[in-house]
């Protein structure tokens, strides 16, 4: 690997949405928890 080599990064636009997705992930797992155990409950 040279010293001119391009870092391994991603850029911050693509970090921006996977940290947006991941955001949206755990509020859909948390919506599904939540949603089973009102139906649990009827």
């Amino acid at each position: 690997m040279l010293w001119s080599d391009p870092k391994d990064e991603p850029p911050e636009e693509l970090r921006e949405t996977q940290a947006m997705l991941r955001r949206a992930g755990l509020v859909l797992a948390l919506a599904m928890v939540l949603a089973m155990f009102v139906l649990g409950v009827r």
